[in-house]
This record gives C-alpha cells, sequence and structure tokens, in this order.
C-alpha cells in the first residue's frame, strides 16, 4: 500500500514540473528579443530565470563628442534590453521606466548589466538594473514592463474603435 502512495505523489509533482526543471543543467532559453543587434546593444553573459547580466563593449559608432562620450541612448537601450531578456517572454513591453544616469560612459569601456525581476503581478513585472564599469555604478533604473497575449504591433494600438481594449491589454 505504502508503494501505491508514494507512486501517486510522484506522479502529481512529475505533472507539476516544467519543461525547465527536467533539464540537466536547468538551462533558460532565450524566448524575446532574439534579433536584436547585440554590438549596440551587448552581449547575455548569464541568464537564469529572472536574472541576466550583459557585456556591452562600447564601440566609435555610440560615441557622442570628440571626447568619446558615449550617448546616452545606448547605455538605457542596453539597459531595456537587459529587463527584457530577465522577463524573457516573447511578448513583453516597456510601459515605463525610471532611470538614473549616475557616471558617463566613454569610447573604450565595458559596461556590466545586471537586470533582476523584482515583482510579479498578474502580467507585470517590475525590473532593477544597474550597470557598472568596473567597480563604478553608471546606470540604475526601474522598468515596468507587461507581457501582453499578442506582439505589440498586432494589438492595433492606433485603430481608433479598439484603443481602449488595446491600452486595457497592456494595463492588465
Amino acid at each position: 500500500m505504502t508503494d501505491k502512495i508514494n507512486t501517486e505523489a510522484d506522479e502529481i509533482v512529475d505533472e507539476e514540473l516544467e519543461i525547465h526543471d527536467y533539464s540537466e543543467d536547468n538551462t533558460v532559453f532565450l524566448k524575446t528579443h532574439e534579433r536584436i543587434n547585440h554590438d549596440l546593444n551587448g552581449e547575455i553573459m548569464k541568464l537564469e530565470h529572472g536574472n541576466v547580466e550583459i557585456k556591452l563593449v562600447t564601440s566609435s559608432e555610440m560615441v557622442a563628442d570628440e571626447h568619446g562620450l558615449i550617448h546616452g541612448r545606448f547605455i538605457f537601450s542596453s539597459a531595456d534590453y537587459a529587463a527584457m531578456v530577465a522577463v524573457n517572454e516573447p511578448n513583453v513591453v516597456l510601459v515605463a521606466s525610471d532611470c538614473q544616469f549616475l557616471s558617463p560612459v566613454k569610447y573604450g569601456d565595458i559596461v556590466m548589466f545586471t537586470a533582476k525581476v523584482r515583482h510579479k503581478e498578474g502580467r507585470k513585472r517590475n525590473v532593477h538594473v544597474v550597470a557598472h564599469v568596473l567597480d563604478i555604478k553608471v546606470f540604475e533604473g526601474e522598468f515596468k514592463t507587461v507581457i501582453t497575449d499578442r506582439h505589440v504591433l498586432k494589438l492595433k494600438l492606433l485603430d481608433g474603435d479598439s484603443e481602449d481594449d488595446a491600452i486595457s491589454d497592456l494595463e492588465d
């Protein structure tokens, strides 16, 4: 009788496991932003559920002036990418952010971004992103994201008759 009870309990546990739980090394596969330009947004160095580390090697294409200052949009773009990858859902979209640029980044710097999902509520995710050059914190931000049922370009946000429904899709 004990064997039967244990077998039934094992079956219940097996049904609750997700696919990634069967992987011996618990590999996480990228499900979002697969076609992004890694030269401009950074390379994924470490990917776990809800966490990511991204390395951005600054290049001459990012330079804003004769002093080698890297334009802030490249730092923000990489931070946004890190937030999206931390959520790692095919239809994740950014709906808001609160960011601080704490120190300038210059040509040749290697910027390391870490992003961690801090809060989940329904389809909403809040992601904290920090960027460092060596031991200097250069950027910190909170990114609010939403996971939609369909790709954001399929939501018809600009169609007048369905705009309210599409916006509520983003807010729900």
